[in-house]
């Protein structure tokens, strides 16, 4: 059984410039890695013409079809009926895109499917990631 779901969601980019049309963008999770969701933009859809990923807490994601979370670099808050904000805070600025909340609803169920919320900590393997961090201390 694989441990890694993808799906991809349509992005509105919210600019101050004439508004773009939809970009595509894709939502990552990995059952290795339980608590992060993963949102990657492609290249030309980015201001530097590379793909851009940023990752959030699962539990944000969640959260976030409901209310409004977030004080940090990730904010994400219902925006009418069927959509979501998410904002994401850099140096470089901040990029606001629309995804339409039917779409990550989807996807948090298909996460909760492969790691029931809650039970994250018992899909972490923290000897391997002990190992790891002192492999790439030496």
């Amino acid at each position: 059984m694989s441990t890694v779901i993808e799906q991809a969601v349509e992005a509105r980019l919210v600019a101050a410039a004439p508004r773009m049309p939809t970009i595509p963008a894709t939502l990552h999770y990995d059952g290795r890695d339980p608590f992060a969701v993963r949102m990657s933009f492609p290249a030309p859809a980015t201001l530097e013409g590379v793909e851009v990923y940023w990752t959030f807490a699962r539990e944000l994601l969640t959260h976030g079809v409901e209310n409004a979370v977030g004080d940090g670099d990730v904010r994400v808050r219902p925006y009418g009926y069927d959509r979501t904000v998410l904002e994401f805070h850099a140096p470089e600025g901040t990029a606001i895109v629309h995804v339409q909340t039917g779409d990550l609803r989807h996807f948090l169920q298909r996460t909760t499917a492969l790691v029931p919320a809650g039970q994250e900590h018992l899909h972490v393997d923290l000897d391997q990631d002990l190992a790891d961090l002192m492999r790439d201390a030496c």
